[in-house]
Order: structure tokens, then sequence, then C-alpha cells
């Protein structure tokens, strides 16, 4: 058997990482034997998963639920279907097989592959499609479209029943209208010949009809027109009162007519709201079809995917992308050929998809409930450990850095810690008016637009004002307060628009600012120059922005004796501070970091949880605006 498990892996794991096979991680494998049947597990994807993911299921158990009396697609009946399911796992609890394992098992071949491919959809979901199939493929039965489940399983057994019976033997391949394509076999070699040939000939029908260059595919590129528009719709479509959605570009293309299939259904909803970013319409399309879009299209402007999570909206995006091409490519047989009211509402109301989707989102929701976290200069040190304690705390990070193959990193790094979509990242200088500019419209492409900016980019270039050059004077002054300038001015355009009709969240720029930024600092002028400027800054801001629900804060850290500012052993500052002579009587480094510790009433430097401490309390903290918080230890206090 493991070398049939190996087979079938080798198999989900090719057709999973295509993405003309499979999306979303549709579709499901399965090898069997005798007595057992080994089949994909939910929630595993075929492009990664491996022969020990494999569910063993009893198939003399599993054959028991077809002798359930009760009627399909009511729910008594297929909670009974699944606890067969379930109880012909072996050993008992060790995964949870998919829903159509009913369907592996009544199909009798070895190796079972069934996939939503998009050139096989283009006729599965096509008016003309059951005719152009007995002319194409005239050994594969035709299903008419079941509901996903017991229906689905039942159907096909009569239907694999009835072509044995006429013909002496299972047909290797069956289409489902709507829905996709069973392909059954003995061997590997033969599947793969199978979807071969049936992606070919169907392949060139598309191309003599002229509709292959006429496929979207998902761009986040658009114009400054577009952008604008996305700000607001993150209020128009937030999924509840503490929260605005995740709004991102998808192409400048349409939105489908109407649902297609399953998944589409599942991931983008049924039906796209069409027209401008508008309250009133958008409130009118959700009161007629109990939800709030994943599909959105801006008449001449393209087509956006909305969602409660990036990870969310990126599903919907591609389940969008693969709908719209299927209707391209059914214009070959007829047009498209929509699922009816009852067969699109069955899966809307699907009782364990509903539940499944409410206890993803309240898993990610934390205390910042998905807010889109800006973090400048966040590749690596204070930047990367405030990130980290949001991330951990709900936000969608955004890492920005000059830093590109760092921040890159970094927001990966998240990712893999705290699951797929919780970040990502964008190249910035922010002492450059375009090269800030550039960053929030690729932040509003991406996301729709911005709940927290944490200014934390900044740079240190110690020296007496007696010898320190102009230069390294100008390079603080650009980044440390000029930067904090550049920053706001352009994300606060992004916030103030997410406020419609004077309704909607309030939105924070935290700065990362300094104790520097209270007292004045030896031989630190351009820091502290820059850092007691920027206090300013953030007084100013808030009294002028407060108008669009945006609040502005400093916060005050003490020293970061850990990370790479201080520590490096080139450029920190405990290097720079012996070097001009900043700590009288200091030989070494140690006696330069002893001196500042000594400082401290609380002995010990500042680290990031304590500053990111600090900017929860601003975004959470209702009534706080134009404030410069310390986080010292006690080694600065306000009087």
């Amino acid at each position: 058997m493991q070398e049939k498990l190996q087979n079938i892996t080798r198999l989900s794991n090719l057709y999973g990482a295509d993405a003309d096979y499979v999306i979303l991680g549709g579709g499901n494998t399965s090898v069997k034997n005798e007595d057992s049947l080994y089949i994909k597990p939910s929630g595993v994807a075929l492009a990664t998963i491996m022969p020990e993911n494999f569910v063993k299921v009893n198939r003399a158990k599993l054959r028991e639920l077809f002798d359930i009396k009760g009627k399909p697609c009511e729910p008594a009946t297929e909670n009974l279907v699944k606890a067969y399911i379930e109880n012909a796992v072996e050993p008992a609890g060790s995964g949870r097989p998919s829903i159509e394992t009913p369907l592996h098992e009544v199909f009798k071949w070895t190796y079972i592959v069934h996939l939503h491919p998009t050139f096989i959809n283009g006729m599965t979901c096509a008016k003309n499609g059951k005719a152009i199939c007995a002319e194409l493929f005239p050994d594969a039965p035709w299903m008419q479209y079941e509901a996903p489940g017991f229906a689905l399983a039942l159907a096909a057994k009569k239907l694999l029943s009835d072509y044995q019976a006429a013909k002496g033997e299972q047909p290797h391949v069956f289409f489902i209208q709507n829905h996709g394509v069973f392909v059954g076999a003995d061997s590997p070699e033969e599947i793969q010949a199978i979807y071969n040939d049936m992606t070919a000939k169907l392949k060139a029908k598309y191309q003599a009809a002229g509709l292959l260059g006429k496929l979207v595919k998902v761009s986040t590129a658009c114009d400054k027109e577009t952008l604008a528009a996305l700000p607001a719709l993150r209020t128009l479509l937030a999924p509840d009162t503490d929260s605005r959605a995740v709004v991102m570009f998808a192409g400048a293309a349409n939105a489908t007519q109407g649902p297609l299939m399953p998944d589409q259904i599942v991931y983008s909803k049924s039906f796209a709201y069409v027209g401008e970013a508008n309250s009133a319409s958008i409130q009118d399309f959700i009161a007629k079809k109990g939800y709030i879009p994943r599909i959105v299209e801006l008449p001449g402007k393209g087509v956006v995917a909305v969602a409660p999570t990036l990870k969310d909206a990126k599903a919907a995006a591609l389940a969008w992308e693969n709908a719209r091409n299927v209707e391209i490519l059914a214009e070959a047989f007829g047009g498209a050929n929509y699922l009816t009211e009852e067969q699109y509402g069955y899966i809307e109301n699907c009782e364990g998809e509903a539940y499944r989707r409410k206890i993803a989102a309240k898993a990610t929701a934390g205390r910042l409930n998905n807010r889109i976290c800006v973090v400048t200069g966040g590749a690596q040190g204070f930047g990367l450990g405030i990130a980290e304690y949001l991330a951990a705390n709900g936000g969608i990070l955004v890492i920005a850095d000059m830093n590109v193959e760092g921040a890159a990193a970094a927001a990966k790094g998240l990712c893999d810690k705290f699951g797929a979509d919780r970040a990502i990242s964008v190249a910035v200088n922010i002492s450059d008016e375009e090269s800030v500019e550039a960053m929030v419209d690729d932040i509003t492409r991406q996301v729709g637009g911005i709940d927290l900016l944490v200014a934390n980019a900044g740079v240190v270039r110690a020296g007496s004002v007696m010898e320190i050059s102009k230069k390294d004077w100008d390079f603080v002054t650009n980044i440390n307060y000029t930067g904090y300038f550049l920053c706001c001015k352009y994300v606060s355009r992004v916030m103030a628009a997410q406020i419609v009709d004077g309704e909607g969240l309030w939105s924070d720029i935290v700065q990362v600012n300094s104790k520097s930024g209270l007292e004045g600092s030896n031989k630190n002028g351009a820091y502290a120059g820059s850092k007691f400027g920027t206090i300013g800054l953030t007084q100013s801001f808030a009294k002028e922005l407060v108008t669009s629900c945006i609040k502005v804060n400093s916060v005050c850290p003490g020293n970061f004796y850990d990370g790479p500012l201080w520590s490096d052993p080139v450029k920190g500052l405990f290097v720079q501070y012996l070097q001009a002579g900043k700590v009288p009587g200091a030989k070494t480094v140690q006696d330069v970091r002893r001196f500042y510790e000594d400082k401290v009433p609380m002995r010990r430097g500042c680290t990031p949880p304590d500053v990111a401490k600090a900017i929860m309390y601003c975004v959470e903290q209702n009534y706080e605006t134009g404030q410069a918080i310390p986080v010292t230890g006690g080694q600065v206090m306000l009087h």
C-alpha cells in the first residue's frame, strides 16, 4: 500500500501545484485496496499533501451509509452521513475525510483524482456542455448538477451503476454539470493520460473560438482614480461595527454575471455588487442578497475583492478569476449555464460552511480585529518586534522598509508564525516623497487602506555640536523629521477617505519617538532635535487630523540595548558613543552599556513588547491624542 500512497501523493502534488487544475485547494484524491480507502482530508492542500496525511477509511463501514433512508440535503440526513463517514475512519478521530468520500467508494478504480479544472469547467458550466461532452468524450457519462454531499454521492452511485449495466464496466471518467470531473484508473499513468487528452481537446476548441487570449488574471495594478475609491469601500463593506474590510484590487475586468460553481459561491459569493462606492446602493444590495459582497465591480475601473482578512480577500480574487475565465470559455459552447436560485441558495445557506467561516474569523480577529497596521523600518530591530506583537494581537501587518529583502523575509516570518497572509511587505525610503506616495498607493492596492501607522523608521548620528558634519545632520533630519511628516501626509489622506458621510472608525498614527524627544541628549543634538521636533509635529497633526477621525500620538522608548541600533559592532550607538567620548572614562563597549543601564531605575533596557503595549494603548484609548508617552523604565518622567 505504501507504493500506492506514494503514487497518489505524486499525482496530488502534480495537479495541486498547477493553477489550471486546482485553485484554493479544490478537488480531492484517493487510493484504495480491497479493505481500505485512503483519501485527502479536508484542510490539507493537494499541492503539499504527503503520504501520511491521507485518511484511512474502512470501506465496508463506509458502504453502510448508502442504506440511510433520510432525504439528501436535509440537515439531519447530512449530519447522519457525516457521522457514518467519521465512524469509518481508522483509527477513530485520526482525520477529517472529504464530504465526497462516499463517491470515491462507489467509483471502483484504484486511483481517483477529482478536480475542478478551468478548461474542463468551461464545458461543464456551458449551456451546450452536455452535447459537447458527448461529441468529444463519448465514453464519459454526464451527470446533471447535484448539491455537494449525500445527494451527489447517491446520484453518482446510480450513474455508475447504470453505465456498468449498459456497458459492462464502469467509465474511467464522468463529468458533473457546474462542478468538475472525476477520473479513475488503476495506474497513475492512465490518470495523467486521460487528463492530458481532455485538456488538449478542450483547449483546441477554445483556441478555435478565439477565447484563450481573453482570459483574465488577478492583478493589483490600477490607476489613481480607482485607488481613490478603495478606502471608502473598506467602511461601506465592513464585516462588523468594530472593523473595516480588506479591499484588494483584483483586475481591470468585469465580475461574473452569476454563480457557476460551488467553490465560487463559497469563496466569492453568488453575485457581485456592480456600482459605485455608494452607501445607499450597497446597503440595498446587502438587504436583497442577505450578504456583504465579496466581489465588487466598479464600472469603468475594475474588480475588487472584499473580505474581513487579506487571506479571504485573496481567495475571493482567485475564485473570481477562475469563475470569470470559466464564463469566458463557456462562450465556445453556447454561453454560461448559471446555477438556479435553489442550487446556489443551498450552498449559501450551508450550516457547516457558515460555521467554518465564523470560527475562522473569530480565530484571527484578536484585539486589533484585523486592522491594517503599517510599520516603517519594520524589517529588523524595534520595528520587527513591534510588528510581531501587533500580528499576535490580530493585526494584518505591512512591513515597510528600504531593506526590501529584509522586509520580505520579515513578512514571511510573520506569516509562518501567525498564518498565511497575516503580513505583506512594501518598499519605502521615508525621506523621499515619491517613495512614500508610492508606498501608500501600493498598500491601498493590496489591502484598501490603513488603520494604524507605526512611524518607527529612524536613524542616529551621534556627535558633538562642534564636530558633527552637515551631511550627518541632514541625514538624521531628513529621515527622522521630514520622513515622519511625509508618512503622515500621505497616510492621513487614505485614513481620512475611510470616513464616509462623517461615519467610520478612528484611525491611528503612532510615532516611535525616543526619551531623547523628552530631554536633551549630550553630544547627540541632531537626533534629540529631530525627536523634539517630531513631538511638535505630533501635537500639531493631532489638532488638525482629529476632524478626520485620526488620532496622532508618540511613544518615547528608552534604550533598546539589545537591538542593532545600540549593539551593532560597527555602527551601533555603543560604538559611536565610545568613539565620540560621550561616556567619561569609558574604555570598552561594555563600559558604555553599564553606564546607560545604571541610569534606568528598572535596571534594564526597553524592549519591543514594552513599546508595542504603549502603541496598543494609543489605539485602544479612544480619548487620547497629541500625547508623548514615556516608555523608559522610569529614566524619564513627565512633569
